[in-house]
């Protein structure tokens, strides 16, 4: 074979590493029953590839091939370390032993494994943060090292976060499955609140001198595809329908030195209609196909955003109806603050200020630094300088977010002139 056909099949098995590696990967945990073995058969796998296609061609279904060799080369290394740990020799056994050939296991079944190993990383039983970190990890294909530089953790924390999570999965018997029916509507909510909090993190994050993480949102985005296709629920479809709609202005959120632009600033032709016509499609099929909830809310009230030519020009009465249903739904102090945005755009700031005071006053969202910025802007917009200045400078002391905290501290001088 000439240095132009073995250069093409190491670019083919690049290209089936980066399209098929992690499904390879869920197969392999479903088939091996163990993460940590999975992945040094999913190496394996493709550095048999790397030797094999060159000379032998790209097998028909490299997929299939990948797990089937995977899993082989996990029997062969489970049997050679036998002879330390007799205990290994009897999982080789068993392994060998399981009925179905991987090689011609049905496609539908090896999606299957992908639902299986999100829904695996995303169990209850898990923490929260394990959660995140293990789905990043196991499902994205992230290293440790870009999970945790994304959420500011030393790499060392965020790796036995995930060691342990893994023990957990083991020690646990936490099984490798979709939920039944009767349990799937309570963890897909599980699901899709992980998805969100990686592409909140992504679209804002809490702390850093980044506004946004495209990396991360472009995870949750990718998530979000996987979960629709392989079960495409109402609120996964409105998940979906909220994250391309809310990354649709992403570019217009920041200057190109980073800053901040608010809303009523933001160029709006640089918004992707690409994402926002996506969005839109998915939004219209979440909420007719019924059993929608949150997320879809939430993505209608931004459909609704992203379809005006300006803030004026916004229908601000409609966004406070789907405010005050999301709120039927799931009663909320952020909801308020943001519905009472709403009715100031609607009705005027008093209005909103009004509602926003009132939200203070009980306390819940005395830490909440964009509690305090609302109430500042809607002063300023009334012209009570001296409230708007207290107001910005609580919320400066409680913002981590470095454009968040220039964008304030921008409002005060601006006062001051």
């Amino acid at each position: 074979m000439g240095e132009n056909q073995v250069g093409a099949s190491r670019e083919r098995v690049g290209e089936v590493y980066r399209s098929e590696s992690r499904r390879v990967f869920a197969t392999l945990v479903r088939l091996l029953g163990d993460f940590d073995l999975a992945e040094d058969a999913l190496h394996n796998a493709f550095a048999a590839a790397l030797e094999q296609w060159p000379g032998a061609g790209v097998p028909d279904n490299p997929r299939a091939w990948l797990v089937s060799v995977g899993r082989f080369k996990a029997i062969d290394a489970l049997r050679r370390r036998a002879r330390f740990d007799a205990a290994l020799a009897d999982l080789a056994d068993r392994l060998d032993g399981d009925a179905g050939d991987p090689a011609v296991a049905d496609e539908g079944g090896m999606e299957d494994d992908r639902l299986r190993l999100i829904f695996t990383c995303c169990h209850p039983d898990l923490p929260p943060e394990a959660q995140v970190a293990l789905t990043l990890r196991e499902v994205c294909g992230l290293t440790t090292e870009d999970v945790a530089r994304a959420f500011l953790v030393p790499a060392p924390t965020l790796a036995q976060r995930i060691v342990r999570a893994k023990a957990r999965i083991r020690d646990e018997n936490i099984p490798y499955r979709v939920p039944p029916e009767e349990e799937l509507s309570e963890r897909l909510e599980g699901v899709l609140r992980v998805v969100y909090l990686v592409f909140n993190e992504g679209y804002s994050a809490s702390a850093g001198d980044a506004l946004t993480r495209p990396d991360l949102s472009g995870e949750a985005i990718r998530l979000g595809r996987l979960l629709v296709a392989l079960l495409p629920e109402s609120e996964a479809i409105g998940l979906l329908a909220l994250m391309l709609l809310h990354d649709s202005r992403r570019m217009a959120r920041t200057t190109p030195e980073g800053d901040l632009v608010p809303l009523e600033e933001q160029d709006r032709t640089s918004w992707n209609r690409r994402q926002i016509a996506e969005g839109i499609v998915l939004v219209r099929r979440a909420l007719s196909r019924g059993g929608f909830g949150t997320y879809t809310i939430q993505a209608a009230i931004a459909a609704v955003h992203a379809q005006a030519p300006s803030v004026a020009a916004t229908d601000w009465a409609q966004i406070v109806g789907l405010y005050d249903l999301l709120l039927r739904i799931i009663p909320s102090p952020v909801i308020e603050l943001n519905r009472a945005v709403a009715v100031a755009m609607r009705d005027g700031p008093e209005d909103g200020l009004l509602l926003v005071d009132g939200l203070l006053d009980s306390g819940e969202l005395d830490g909440y630094h964009l509690a305090h910025a609302v109430r500042a802007d809607l002063c300023r917009r009334l012209g009570e300088v001296a409230a708007a200045r207290v107001s910005y400078e609580r919320a400066l002391v409680l913002a981590e977010q470095e454009p968040e905290r220039r964008f304030l501290a921008r409002r005060l001088a601006d006062l001051a002139r």
